[in-house]
C-alpha cells in the first residue's frame, strides 16, 4: 500500500475492560471478538506510563499540534477517581511542551458524580454520555444484568453535567439507533436535555450478521434517520447532529465530520488495558482478532502500528473502497460506510479483502444522503447559482469582505493615506447615493486584482507591503465622483498618473508621485494639487463622459453610457443597442490574465475594435436574445491582450465581469469569442462563491467530443460552455446530452453543482 504514513491524532485508551450494564447491542461483549475476557480489568501504572511516553514521542516526531485521548472501556468510570487521576497526570506531564492534549471520556454515566467531575474539570476532560432517547427507547437495550432500567441514573448524570460549574465539560450525547423506537420521540427526548452535540450511531453489523430489519425494508435505517432529520429541521436545528452535519458538509463540498462517513483517512488507534495496540474498536464486530495488530506499547512505536496493513487499508480514501462504491454518486458523502460494516467472510487469504465490499447499510446510506440532499437543496444552494443578479451581489460581498480583511491585516501599517481613505469611505457610505457609488467603484473587476496583490504582499511581509494599499484612495475618489458628492478626496498617485477605476486616467504635471485632491462637480470632477517644493500648482476640470485631452484619458465605453453604470447587473440593453461595456486598456491592475495586457489602443484601433464588437453584439442579440440579456448585465469590462490564440478569450484569476480579448479577432469569430468568454467568466464567478464539485481529479470521465479522459472540472467547464454556444450554432450541442448524463452520475458534484446541471438541462 502506497502513500505517506498517516499519524494518529486520536487514541482510544481502554482504562477498564468491564461494564456495569448489560447492553445487548454492545460490540465489546455481545459480538464476535471476546478478547475482553482475557484482559486485565483495570489499566496498570506501567501501561499508563508507556502509553503516555509513546504517544508524546509520536506527536513530537510528526509535529502534531494536538492529540485527542478518549478514555474508554467497558465502562471507564469503574477504574475509579484515583486511577483516572493517575492517567490524567501522566498524559499531561508527557505532553507538556510537546503538543496540546485534548482529553475526553465516553461513559454510560451511571457512576458519574461531582467527585469525578471535579477531577475532570481540573484536567479539562470532556464528557460524552451514551443515551438512546426517552425511557422506552433507552430501556430497549441499555439495562442492568437483572433487567432494571438505567434511564433514571443516566438522566441524573446528564443533569449533573448541565450544572453551570460543569457545563464546559459537556461533550454531548451518543445514541445508538434502533428502528423500532419512535424517531421523533427519540430526538425530542435528546434535544430536551440541551446537549452541545448529538451523535447518532448505526448499530454495528456485517454481511455475516446483518442489522435487524423487522419490516424487511432495505432502507429502514435511512427512513428512520430521515424522520429524525425532518423533525430536526422543523425544530430549527436546535442542537448540532454530527451525522447530519457531516452529510450536509460533504454535499456542499466540505469534509466529512465523522469516522463512520466520508473518505478521510483514519487516524485512530486503540490501547487496551494490557497495553496491546489495536485497530478501531468496532472491528470486534467482525471476527475474533479482527482488531489485533500484534503490537504493544512496551516494545513498539505508534509509527509501527500506523504502517500495519489493516490500518493502512483505512487510509486509502477512494482507493480503499470497493469497486461498486467507487462508481457510486454518493461515495464522497458516505465514504463506503464504516469499515467494519463492509465485512463479509469469503475465505480470502488477505484479511483486508474481507472488507472489500459495500457497507451492509449501503442502501440506507445512499437513501439517507439523497434524502437529505432533496430535503435541503433549496436552502443549501446559494441564490447566486441560479440568479445573475444574486451572483453579482455575492461577488460584491466577496470584494467587500476582502477589503475589510486587508484593513484588519494591515493593522495600521497602511499609514496616514490608508487611514484617511478608510475614514472617507465610511463617510461616503453613510448616504444612499454614496453607498451605491462605492458599490459601483468596487464592482470594477480589477478591484479584486488589487486586493489579492495587497493581501499577498501583507501576508508575505514584503518590504513596504503597506504602500500597496495606496490604491484605496482611488476607489474612494471614484465612488465620490459616481455619487456626485461634494467631498474632497486626497488621492495618492504613482508614475505621474492618477487612475480612477472605471472612469479613466489623468497625467499629472510635476512630480511622478504625490497626492492630489479629487472633488465631484455638477458635470464631472476637479483634480487639484497645491504647489510645493518648487513645483507649481496643478488643476484640471474633467467633464464626465467628455473627450480625451490635456492629459485625460477616459475609459472607452462600447455603449457610450455614463461611467456610473459599470457593474450594474440590470436587465440588459434594449434589443439591438450596444451594452455598456468598458474597454479598459488603462487600469494598472488589469494584468490578471494568462496573456499580457496590450498597450494603450490608438484611436483608430479603438474605433475598429468598437465597430467589431458592436457588429458582433448585434448578431448575438438577433440569434440568442436570452444570452444577450445576461451577458449585458454580467459582463462589464473587456481588456485587450496580446498573444491570445484566435477565438480564445481569457478569464482573469479574479474579478467578476472582466474578459481578456484579442483586439484583432476575425469578424466571424467575435460572437462565439464573447459568448465563450462570458460563459467561462460566469463559471469562474460561481466557483468563487460556492463549491460546485469536490475531490476533482479522483475520477476521470469521457467527453463525447474528445478521446482522452478528463477530470470533472474540465468536463463541467466544456459542457457549460457548449450549452450556451449551441444556442448560437446548434452543432455545439452534439454530445451535450451524453455529457450531462455523465455529470449526473459523477460523485464529485456538490448540491450546488447539481443545481447548475439542472439549469443546463433547462437551457437546452
Amino acid at each position: 500500500m502506497t502513500g505517506p504514513l498517516v499519524p494518529f491524532r486520536e487514541i482510544v485508551l481502554k482504562v477498564h475492560s468491564r461494564c456495569d450494564l448489560a447492553c445487548d447491542h454492545c460490540y465489546v461483549y455481545e459480538h464476535a471478538d471476546q478478547s475482553w475476557r482475557t484482559r486485565p480489568k483495570t489499566i496498570s501504572d506501567e501501561v499508563i506510563f508507556r502509553t503516555a511516553r509513546r504517544l508524546a514521542e509520536h506527536a513530537k516526531t510528526h509535529a502534531l499540534p494536538s492529540v485527542s485521548v478518549i478514555l474508554h472501556g467497558g465502562e471507564p468510570l469503574l477504574a475509579g477517581p484515583a486511577r483516572l487521576r493517575r492517567i490524567c497526570e501522566e498524559l499531561t506531564a508527557a505532553f507538556d511542551g510537546v503538543a496540546e492534549l485534548d482529553l475526553r471520556i465516553h461513559t454510560n454515566g451511571l457512576q458519574l458524580s461531582p467527585r469525578y467531575l471535579d477531577l475532570f474539570s481540573e484536567y479539562d476532560v470532556k464528557v460524552g454520555i451514551s443515551l438512546d432517547g426517552d425511557r422506552e427507547a433507552n430501556d430497549r437495550h441499555r439495562r442492568f444484568a437483572d433487567g432494571r432500567s438505567s434511564h433514571p441514573l443516566v438522566l441524573k448524570a446528564v443533569e449533573l453535567l448541565r450544572q453551570k460549574r460543569y457545563r464546559h465539560l459537556n461533550l454531548g450525547l451518543l445514541c445508538t439507533i434502533d428502528i423500532e423506537n419512535d424517531p421523533r420521540a427519540v430526538l425530542d427526548a435528546l434535544v430536551e436535555l440541551d446537549p452541545p452535540l448529538i451523535d447518532f450511531l448505526l448499530p454495528h453489523a456485517t454481511w455475516d450478521e446483518p442489522p435487524s430489519r423487522p419490516d424487511g425494508s432495505r432502507t429502514a435505517y435511512a427512513d428512520w434517520l430521515l424522520a429524525v432529520f425532518d423533525r430536526w429541521q422543523e425544530q430549527g436545528r436546535p442542537v448540532p447532529v454530527r451525522l447530519f452535519s457531516s452529510v450536509l458538509s460533504t454535499l456542499s463540498g466540505g469534509p466529512s465530520l465523522t469516522e463512520s462517513l466520508g473518505l478521510a483517512p483514519t487516524d485512530l488507534v486503540v490501547v487496551e488495558t494490557d497495553g496491546q495496540l489495536e485497530q478501531v474498536d468496532s472491528l470486534k464486530s467482525a471476527y475474533e482478532g479482527a482488531a489485533a495488530t500484534g503490537f504493544d506499547v512496551f516494545t513498539h512505536a505508534f509509527d509501527e502500528v500506523a504502517a500495519h496493513p489493516g490500518v493502512r487499508a483505512r487510509q486509502l480514501g477512494l482507493d480503499g473502497v470497493s469497486e461498486t462504491c467507487r462508481s457510486c454518486p454518493v461515495v464522497r458523502s458516505c465514504g463506503g460506510g464504516l469499515y467494519t460494516h463492509r465485512y463479509k467472510s469469503v475465505g480470502a487469504v488477505d484479511p483486508t479483502l474481507l472488507f472489500d465490499h459495500p457497507s451492509v447499510y449501503c442502501d440506507d446510506l445512499k437513501a439517507l444522503v439523497l434524502g437529505i440532499e432533496e430535503h435541503t437543496a433549496a436552502s443549501v444552494v446559494p441564490p447566486a447559482v441560479a440568479e445573475p443578479v444574486e451572483l453579482a451581489v455575492a461577488q460584491q460581498d466577496l470584494t467587500r469582505t476582502m477589503l475589510a480583511l486587508l484593513h484588519s491585516d494591515l493593522d495600521g501599517r497602511g499609514g496616514d493615506h490608508w487611514a484617511a481613505a478608510w475614514e472617507l469611505a465610511a463617510t461616503i457610505e453613510g448616504s444612499e447615493e454614496g453607498s451605491r457609488g462605492l458599490d459601483e467603484a468596487l464592482a470594477h473587476p480589477y478591484a479584486r486584482s488589487w486586493l489579492h496583490d495587497a493581501l499577498s504582499a501583507v501576508h508575505e511581509e514584503r518590504p513596504g507591503a503597506g504602500r500597496i494599499a495606496w490604491r484605496l484612495s482611488s476607489y474612494v475618489a471614484a465612488a465620490a465622483v459616481r455619487a456626485g458628492l461634494d467631498l474632497a478626496v486626497p488621492v495618492t498617485y504613482r508614475d505621474g498618473t492618477v487612475a480612477l477605476p472605471g472612469l479613466g486616467a489623468l497625467r499629472i504635471d510635476g512630480p511622478e508621485a504625490g497626492t492630489v485632491g479629487v472633488r465631484a462637480t455638477e458635470d464631472g470632477f476637479l483634480v487639484r494639487r497645491a504647489g510645493d517644493g518648487g513645483h507649481s500648482s496643478f488643476e484640471r476640470r474633467i467633464v464626465r463622459g467628455g473627450e480625451a485631452g490635456r492629459g485625460w484619458l477616459p475609459v472607452r465605453r462600447l455603449g457610450g453610457g455614463a461611467p456610473g453604470s459599470a457593474g450594474d447587473p440590470g436587465p440588459g440593453p434594449a434589443p439591438g443597442s450596444a451594452p455598456d461595456w468598458v474597454i479598459d486598456d488603462l487600469d494598472p491592475y488589469r494584468g490578471c490574465f494568462t496573456a499580457r495586457p496590450a498597450a494603450g489602443l490608438r484611436p483608430d484601433e479603438a474605433g475598429r475594435l468598437s465597430a467589431a464588437l458592436g457588429s458582433a453584439w448585434a448578431r448575438i442579440v438577433r440569434r440568442t436574445p436570452r444570452y444577450a440579456a445576461e451577458m449585458a448585465g454580467g459582463l462589464t469590462t473587456l481588456t485587450p491582450l496580446t498573444g491570445l490564440p484566435p477565438g480564445e478569450p481569457s478569464v482573469g484569476r479574479h474579478g467578476y465581469g472582466a474578459l481578456g480579448i484579442r483586439p484583432d479577432e476575425s469578424a466571424g469569430q467575435w460572437p462565439l469569442t464573447l459568448m465563450r468568454g462570458f460563459r467561462r467568466a460566469k463559471l469562474r464567478a460561481l466557483l468563487d462563491v460556492t463549491d460546485l464539485y469536490a475531490a476533482d481529479g479522483s475520477w476521470e470521465h469521457r467527453m463525447p467530443w474528445r478521446e482522452e479522459p478528463v477530470p470533472l472540472s474540465r468536463l463541467l467547464a466544456e459542457t457549460y460552455e457548449r450549452v450556451a454556444l449551441g444556442a448560437f450554432e446548434p452543432h455545439y450541442l452534439d454530445g451535450v446530452p451524453q455529457a450531462l448524463e455523465t455529470l449526473e452520475r459523477a460523485a464529485e458534484l456538490t448540491v450546488s453543482g447539481k443545481q447548475v446541471l439542472d439549469l443546463m438541462r433547462k437551457e437546452i
